[in-house]
């Protein structure tokens, strides 16, 4: 039975210390091998919060696999407004905007980890994720951008991102 260590590290930016030392040491991997591989999967995350599993294949021979995860939705944003941190006051100060586009990129990235049903689905529980960070989509309040969803303004721009 392979044993699975779960961690969430920093793209690019694991180390040996906590939490992927003491999570790993006990299984009698080399520490530094999968601090290396990890590192080397997640470079592209780089500033992000990033799942990562760790899958001891055969505890013998101390073989293992490595599975990125898609960091969370509200690190995405983050990432697509060039912002540190969601606003203090989301209601009252917004920190970003992010385009219909990037709404749906980031839909894209997270679809198969959602309950979504389809990608206009996706996209909106990533503009609830946005409303609650501070961030307006297209200039606008995000709930009335969901409103709009609904009626159906952006159907041709959802038509186009399912092809």
């Amino acid at each position: 039975m392979a044993q699975v260590v779960e961690v969430l590290v920093e793209g690019g930016k694991a180390s040996p210390g906590p939490p992927l030392g003491p999570a790993i040491g006990p299984l009698g991997l080399n520490v530094k091998q999968v601090v290396d591989e990890i590192n080397k999967a997640t470079k592209d995350f780089e500033g992000m919060q990033v799942p990562v599993k760790i899958i001891v294949t055969d505890p013998k021979k101390k073989t293992f696999e490595i599975e990125v995860g898609v960091p969370p939705v509200s690190q995405l944003i983050k990432k697509e407004i060039g912002a540190p941190k969601g606003s203090s006051e989301a209601g009252h100060s917004p920190v970003g905007n992010l385009t219909m586009e990037q709404v749906i990129r980031i839909a894209k990235a997270k679809v198969d980890q959602m309950l979504a049903a389809d990608i206009k689905a996706a996209a909106k529980e990533v503009i609830g994720t946005a409303l609650s960070m501070g961030v307006t989509i297209e200039g606008k309040d995000p709930r009335e951008v969901q409103r709009e969803i609904d009626e159906g303004v952006y159907d041709e721009i959802f038509a186009n991102a399912e092809e």
